[in-house]
């Protein structure tokens, strides 16, 4: 008896002074459900603030990945200012957070509209797409975030600083898969691997998929694993809506992701529902999303505290997540193994990170792991940090894919004009130890045509670089194209040809600018009529000009879109150098018989600006500035003095026009843009232009040329643009002003892209 009594006073001891020993452990269950379960961090946030305690954690899907975060130590404030993140809304949609985006792996822009990859041993059907979205972020991102959480718990769960599980499936054997140890990264990119949106990955020989397609309300797991007392729910997956015919996703939801009843499976149990009204990958209102799981969780508040009578002590809570977090190591990368590549082509990939036997800290790394995501022979890198205990290093290993060694893209251009072009383009790359890529393209309209070839040879050394050589054949018929809507106005009889072959040679100075020299041979030939009363019988005036050239060119370009541009910036600074023979042949028509050749030689400077400054919301303003100084002489007539002149073209129409009063060897211009946004598919573009000759060419009465007196005239440009933003293509109608013109106005439909190859003197 007496040691009966002595056990039941230290139990009541025990009790008194450490009440956690008998207290309810509880277990928080959170669903998939795409973008909805973004709620998940509002329920989060709601109970911390009421001191209610998470001993356990299971998830689904988005419901791993806020519980993964809160599992390693991330409080609810600091889960929502991830999802607000511009680098979250990036990795959601796919995209590659601006400061990596590599400008010097951008090929130059063309009118394609859609790609298609194929290997030389395989057929076409095996190379259609399998997701939506790029995964490059995402995996970096988990990587990043959950390797060193990892590396702190050995590799268990169980020893995270909330004991974690959660869920995938094996579409082959048709069965949910349970992670419990392992890489936590690795576990929650298979569990958020929606099908068609985000590319599965393979994980010890299987591959898996959103584990929402088995097992979308994981309680089972919460239950058999941890057996708390009682457990609370976040359900976002709500009831399945019948499939929708005309919506590709309702069907997809209807068909892989299992709705099995969300009953918790405690009799204790707690479920909460939040009021969610986004679509599966709409994540374009977070903010929305996790004040409803807030507030759904303030509801039932009440019941939740009555349930469990338990508190967490902030200040205990805190300190718990320090002592974790201190465990962690941080992110510096040793050995790096690579499979999926060759040894030359290994070789290639780690020139680019820069791996030279040295330790990489990961500020150093993340650059020079993106320029490699955007290198266009590399299709798919996931990469998986563990930490090496020998050397307080992590090892890293890169599980790769080579991309297809042929891109055939088409396009063009259909519009109202006679413009309309049609584009298409080859190109074969290589991946050794050295990347190579041959292309070949051509354009067909009756405005303008094209053929292009050239070998871009990249070597991946310290500092990286490039050469490309390039023969390039260009042909405009003005005469052709030049009606506008209003009535049919023509130039004289006008067509413009150039032939080059440049040598180009580059280096990035950052990740969104290059340095570029190149040097080459030209020839361009013009043939018109300086007179508008010709008939078939008479012979055109031809002016050909040949020379050699250099020219040193420095861009900078953060532009997001290839035309019709709504953020971003554009520098470009060149300086070119031109010596050559100009020889005018006279045609019937001409005043002059005699045929006549003259040395030209000149140097030009050629600066641009395009900066959007205001680049969110729904006003987007921009300011674009121009500028040419030129030593250029005149040549032998007035026609060819204007043909051999830089252009002002600011708008995308303006490209396709012939216009003497925009034209002239020095030059200075200025623009304003207002643009109206509508959920980044439509804008409405307001575009105004002053454009400043410094002396303008006029035409004497016997067609020679002369200069007009200083800044004597000054011309303007207005448009006025509807533009939608189509998968494949800009969709525009305009109308555009341009003063003094025999028309000032014009109206332009246009879908795909008004984009040439260069000119010779560009």
């Amino acid at each position: 008896m007496h040691i009966l009594k002595k056990n039941i006073l230290l139990l009541l001891f025990v009790f008194y002074f450490f009440p956690s020993a008998f207290a309810q452990k509880v277990g928080l269950v959170l669903s998939g459900g795409g973008a909805s379960g973004l709620a998940h961090i509002g329920v989060l946030k709601a109970l911390e603030e009421n001191k209610i305690p998470v001993d356990y954690i299971s998830g689904a899907s988005i419901g791993a990945y806020v519980g993964a975060l809160y599992s390693i130590g991330y409080s609810p404030k600091q889960i929502e200012d991830i999802v607000l993140s511009d680098g979250f809304r990036n990795w959601a949609y796919g995209n590659i957070d601006k400061k990596y985006v590599y400008y010097f792996k951008k090929k130059d822009n063309n009118a394609s509209w859609i790609s298609l990859k194929l290997s030389l041993d395989t057929a076409i059907e095996t190379n259609l797409p399998t997701n939506l979205v790029s995964p490059a972020s995402i995996d970096f991102s988990l990587m990043e975030d959950m390797a060193p959480a990892s590396a702190a718990a050995n590799y268990n769960f169980d020893s995270l600083f909330i004991p974690f599980r959660c869920v995938a499936a094996d579409i082959e054997d048709k069965k949910s898969v349970l992670f419990k140890s392992g890489d936590l990264g690795e576990a929650v990119r298979a569990s958020i691997s929606y099908p068609f949106y985000l590319k599965p990955i393979t994980v010890d020989g299987k591959l898996l998929f959103d584990g929402g397609i088995y097992n979308n309300f994981p309680s089972n797991v919460m239950c058999e694993n941890f057996s708390p007392d009682i457990i609370i729910g976040s359900n976002v997956s709500g009831s399945v809506s019948k499939p929708d015919e005309d919506n590709l996703i309702s069907q997809l939801k209807t068909m892989l992701i299992n709705r099995s009843a969300n009953d918790i499976g405690c009799p204790n149990g707690i479920l909460i529902e939040p009021k969610v009204t986004s679509s599966t990958f709409d994540f374009s209102n977070p903010k929305a999303q996790i004040d409803s799981g807030y507030a759904a969780t303030k509801r039932q508040i009440e019941i939740i505290k009555n349930r469990i009578p338990r508190r967490i002590d902030p200040t205990q809570l805190a300190d718990k997540r320090k002592k974790f977090i201190i465990k962690e190591h941080p992110l510096l990368f040793g050995d790096i193994y690579i499979t999926g590549l060759k040894k030359n082509q290994s070789r290639y990939v780690k020139g680019v990170l820069h791996k030279k036997g040295e330790t990489i800290p990961l500020e150093k790394f993340k650059p020079a792991y993106f320029r490699l995501v955007e290198d266009d022979k590399i299709k798919q890198i996931y990469p998986k940090a563990k930490f090496n205990e020998k050397n307080g290093n992590y090892d890293l290993f890169l599980k790769m894919k080579k991309e297809k060694d042929i891109v055939a893209q088409v396009g063009g251009d259909v519009s109202n004009r006679p413009i309309s072009e049609i584009f298409a383009s080859f190109e074969y790359k290589y991946l050794g130890s050295i990347g190579i890529s041959a292309m070949a393209n051509g354009y067909f309209g009756k405005l303008y045509s094209s053929a292009q070839a050239k070998v871009r040879v990249d070597f991946p050394f310290t500092v990286p670089f490039y050469v490309e050589p390039e023969i390039t054949f260009n042909s405009w018929n003005f005469y052709k194209s030049s009606n506008l809507f209003f009535e049919d106005v023509k130039p004289a009889y006008l067509i413009q040809s150039d032939q080059h072959a440049y040598l180009n040679v580059a280096m990035p100075i950052s990740n969104k600018d290059k340095l570029e020299i190149s040097g080459g041979v030209a020839s361009t030939i013009d043939d018109y009529y300086q007179t508008t009363n010709f008939t078939q019988k008479d012979t055109a005036d031809r002016t050909t000009f040949d020379f050699a050239t250099g020219q040193i060119h420095y861009e900078r370009n953060t532009l997001n879109r290839k035309q019709y541009a709504t953020q971003g910036t554009l520098i470009s600074f060149k300086a070119r150098y031109v010596n050559g023979d100009e020889e005018n042949i006279p045609g019937s028509t001409s005043t002059i018989k005699t045929t006549t050749q003259t040395m030209r030689q000149w140097t030009q400077y050629k600066f641009v600006l395009d900066n959007y400054y205001k680049q969110k919301g729904t006003l987007r303003m921009g300011v674009y500035a121009e500028g040419v100084y030129s030593n250029q002489p005149l040549f032998s007539n007035y026609t060819s003095s204007i043909l051999a002149s830089p252009a002002f073209q600011p708008l995308t129409e303006s490209l396709t026009l012939f216009q003497p009063n925009f034209r002239a060897h020095t030059y200075f211009a200025f623009g304003l843009k207002n643009i109206i946004t509508f959920r980044n598919r439509i804008d409405l573009r307001i575009e105004g232009y002053v454009y400043q000759p410094y002396q303008q060419i006029e035409q004497n009465p016997n067609n020679t040329a002369s200069y007009s007196a200083p800044f004597l005239r000054r011309y303007l440009i207005g448009s006025a643009a509807l533009v939608g933003h189509t998968p494949i293509g800009p969709i525009s109608v305009s109308v555009n002003y341009y003063y003094q013109e025999i028309q000032p106005f014009s109206f332009l439909f246009h879908f795909g892209y008004i984009l040439f190859n260069k000119k010779a003197t560009d």
